[in-house]
């Protein structure tokens, strides 16, 4: 199977189970907070964080790992694939033991970082951790197997389990919400389901790669091994950067505002995630391609299809940030009502990074499958220093948009130094050309919400179900067929028009 079908087939099932979740996720959300309250909820989404944190105890093994078996599955080098998969598997078993240490660890905090938990106590604040804590920790058990899997392109063998998983366990999380409004059997039903989920997906890889279960397995020579360990500790800094910029956020909120406010942004963040998940589904599902390509082509091939993968992903990231600036409060309202709606300052913060976190995924997703990792090690660290200081300095002075500020602040540092990196190692050309492409980019997209937001005023002068699908409506119209006006003679769209037809000839 080539990379284009591959691609194509990752993103098919992708669409299908992030459809799937996604809207199981919003149904649970919604009986969630009407039986168990927005201090829960908020409390819910703390603990995410907080575990989201937890995982940078990973440390980028994964990442170096995935890359290095993109040679050895191309050239169908079994022995090398079961000595890479061995190391995986001792590595993934230590940070699930340090993970279960570290939050073992932080447990005794939590009265600190949670305030105004109305109704819960501490005994029950803790135990729900313990709850979080053992999800997590079991799934670094069964989490390397996946790795071989995205080195073959076969992204959806993940994608349907978590489909599976996910209708399975909203539809008994339902059921006993409804029937006993009970915090402790929610979180135990999704443990249980998810453990056997774990324990039938180990069973399956193994199956699928029988080999895996050889004992016979060759140990790597210093050199590999030696080369996996340098990436990643290039990685280190990547991850603790990373979530020091993307994953502190609900705990600032909780410790410096309340918990219950990081229930009201989840909810935001609940239907952004949705359409991003949907929308990363495309950029995602070709990283193994992208590996593929680079073990194989030329520069200038790689470099014609990352022109073409920016300017997919300025439309499709542009599309939605826009769609979002002009409906996600509306669509709160007509959810949660007017109680639970942000402040205009905060939104637009969160949506200004949203669009610029697109752009990163394009930048990041190429370094990644280029193994590009050391030239940039400290970047993201230096990111997280600047998100804390200024998150927590301007939250204190300015509230909760202070904190997306520093969000921003942070971000716009990676869309800045990455391209330079990536053209001059990966391409060896000037990066020029992508700066005035991201001013063009900009320009179109502030024109088109200025417009938008004019015909808004008429299409939408109060908000209601028909008037919210009316304006849905025109911004698909109207932002699309400005896009292919302005682009529908470049040399991108030809491309991407290119295979469209080819899959249309095909059927």
């Amino acid at each position: 199977m080539g990379r284009v079908q591959s691609a194509a087939k990752n993103i098919a099932f992708g669409y299908i189970g992030n459809l799937t979740t996604q809207l199981l996720g919003f149904i649970l959300r919604t009986v969630f907070i009407n039986y168990l309250g927005d201090t829960l909820n908020g409390i819910n989404d703390l603990y995410t964080g907080i575990l989201s944190v937890l995982s940078l105890a990973e440390l980028g093994v994964g990442t170096a790992l995935n890359y290095s078996l993109y040679g050895p599955v191309a050239r169908k080098d079994y022995e090398k694939i079961k000595s890479y998969m061995q190391l995986y598997k001792k590595a993934y078993r230590v940070i699930g033991l340090v993970i279960a240490v570290i939050g073992l660890a932080i447990s005794p905090f939590l009265p600190y970082l949670v305030k105004q938990p109305q109704g819960v106590s501490v005994r029950d604040l803790t135990l729900y951790y313990f709850i979080f804590l053992f999800n997590t920790v079991s799934t670094y058990f069964v989490a390397y197997k996946y790795s071989l899997a995205y080195a073959e392109q076969k992204n959806y063998i993940q994608t349907n389990t978590i489909t599976i998983t996910k209708m399975i366990t909203v539809t008994l999380q339902i059921a006993v919400i409804v029937t006993t409004r009970n915090f402790y059997l929610y979180l135990l039903t999704a443990a249980a389901v998810e453990l056997i989920q774990k324990i039938f997906i180990s069973w399956y890889l193994n199956r699928l790669y029988p080999y895996l279960k050889d004992k016979n397995v060759k140990k790597l020579s210093k050199e590999e091994t030696g080369e996996v360990v340098t990436k990643t500790k290039a990685l280190v800094f990547h991850k603790v950067g990373d979530v020091a910029r993307l994953q502190t956020d609900s705990m600032i909120i909780s410790a410096f505002i309340n918990v219950t406010l990081v229930g009201f942004v989840g909810n935001y963040n609940m239907i952004l995630n949705s359409v991003a998940n949907f929308v990363n589904i495309i950029f995602n599902s070709v990283l193994s391609s992208f590996g593929n390509l680079i073990a194989t082509e030329s520069k200038e091939k790689q470099y014609d299809v990352f022109k073409v993968y920016r300017f997919f992903a300025c439309w499709i990231y542009g599309f939605s940030a826009v769609g979002f600036f002009l409906l996600l409060t509306p669509f709160i309202v007509i959810w949660q009502g007017n109680e639970k709606v942000l402040a205009a300052g905060v939104v637009a913060c969160i949506l200004i990074d949203y669009y610029f976190k697109g752009d990163r995924i394009v930048l990041s997703n190429f370094k990644t499958a280029a193994g590009v990792f050391e030239q940039d090690k400290y970047l993201a660290l230096i990111q997280g220093v600047v998100n804390l200081i200024l998150s927590i300095v301007l939250v204190q002075k300015i509230g909760l948009v202070g904190i997306y500020i520093g969000t921003i602040v942070s971000g716009l540092i990676a869309n800045i130094t990455k391209p330079f990196i990536i053209y001059k190692v990966c391409f060896e050309k000037s990066v020029k050309t992508y700066f005035l492409d991201s001013v063009k980019y900009l320009a179109v997209l502030f024109g088109i919400l200025v417009l938008l937001t004019g015909i808004r005023q008429f299409v939408m002068p109060q908000v209601t179900i028909l008037s919210f699908m009316l304006m849905f409506i025109v911004i698909c119209v109207v932002f699309n067929g400005m896009f292919l006006l302005l682009f529908g003679r470049t040399q991108e769209f030809g491309y991407l028009w290119g295979i469209i037809k080819r899959k249309l000839r095909r059927r």
